[in-house]
Parts: structure tokens; sequence; C-alpha cells
């Protein structure tokens, strides 16, 4: 236990040579690869809960594929 503490205590970014940003400021012309991945996962699960929904209240009986 104190070995895995003293390993996070090494591993702060405090103790990191490189700073974690350059102070440059940068204006955002398009989306980032990050912003676009994030948008189509949400859709993905969005879609798959509306599918498990569906399927799960589907009254017996019907035909519909919807």
């Amino acid at each position: 236990m104190r070995f895995a503490l003293l390993l996070l205590l090494i591993a702060t970014p405090a103790f990191a040579s490189v700073p974690p940003h350059s102070g440059v400021i940068h204006t955002r012309s398009t989306p980032e690869l990050s912003d676009i991945a994030l948008f189509v996962m949400a859709v993905a699960g969005v879609w798959l809960v509306r599918r498990a929904l569906r399927k799960r209240f589907k009254q017996p009986g019907t035909n519909a594929e919807d």
C-alpha cells in the first residue's frame, strides 16, 4: 500500500519536466477529431438504447419491424 502511494506521488504532474501547456492560445477553426468521435459515440449510444427499449416494450402480436 505504501509502495503504491509512493508511485502515485512520483507520477504527479508537478514533477514533470515539460510544462503541460505552452501558453500559446490557438483559435479553433474546425472541430477536433475527439469532438467528432464523441458525437458519433453519443449517437450510437442513443440508437442502441432506443432499439433496446423498442424491443423491450414491443406489444405481443404486432408485426412492426420498426
